[in-house]
């Protein structure tokens, strides 16, 4: 298990990620606020029902993905790649109605069992992240462990703007921004923005962006992890330390 009275350091010599967390001496946080694409929801189906309705293969689709990714671009700038003459603001009923939104079995494995671990211990828990608001209904729906819920479109405002972290600090009712945490697969949307508003940060390597972006010199996450099993015993190890 992770430690984080070590000393930081988000990748070892060889550039992985490391094993060790950073050595934390402030206050631990009161709210822990999650990310929803990556982070609790596997967004594997919503690229394989594009992939489906620009009539490519998947891994076609994921390779340009992740190409942009790497490019730093976003991933609107697949479709003009993948499906030059279509525009996919068209497809997105269609692609709606056979994704069917977000289910059981698109959530990560380890997502229930650690928002039920972090409530029993104290701590608020906040989902909010870039969805469209139809995704709120379809996240109640799955019984998640909560006290708060917002999109961005529900909060008017998108990530990385600094405005989405201000309302989600009315949302969770927070006093001061460092008493959230924010969990975040992706460096430029999540860390970054959330550490600059005084946010504590946590890194979760997995998914697209998680696995292809790269910290910039200077930034440390408070917490750098690959899944989520450990989070709840680190957070309190950190509270109780």
């Amino acid at each position: 298990m992770t430690d984080p009275t070590q000393p930081a350091s988000p990748h070892d010599a060889d550039g992985a990620p490391a094993s060790e967390e950073p050595e934390i001496e402030e206050p631990a946080p009161r709210i822990v606020a999650f990310d929803i694409g990556e982070v609790l929801i596997d967004e594997t189906r919503v690229w394989a029902v594009w992939a489906e309705l620009l009539g490519i293969s998947p891994l076609s689709f994921a390779a340009v993905l992740g190409a942009a990714i790497a490019q730093g671009s976003d991933h609107r700038e697949v479709f003009p790649h993948v499906a030059p003459n279509v525009d996919p603001q068209e497809l997105e009923e269609e692609h709606e109605r056979r994704y069917g939104g977000f289910q059981d079995q698109d959530l990560y494995a380890d997502v229930r069992t650690c928002l039920e671990e972090l409530t029993d211990l104290g701590f608020s828990v906040v989902l909010a992240g870039n969805q469209p608001s139809r995704r709120t209904a379809q996240l109640l729906a799955l019984d998640l462990p909560h006290d708060r819920v917002a999109t961005s479109e529900e909060l008017g405002v998108e990530k990385p703007d600094e405005a989405f972290f201000g309302a989600l600090v009315e949302l969770a009712e927070a006093t001061d921004p460092a008493e959230i945490l924010y969990v975040g697969d992706r460096v430029d949307n999540d860390v970054a923005p959330a550490a600059a508003f005084g946010m504590r940060t946590c890194w979760l390597r997995r998914g697209p962006w998680g696995q292809l972006q790269d910290l910039p010199d200077g930034l440390e996450p408070d917490l750098c992890l690959e899944g989520l099993g450990e989070l709840s015993q680190l957070l309190s190890d950190w509270r109780d330390g």
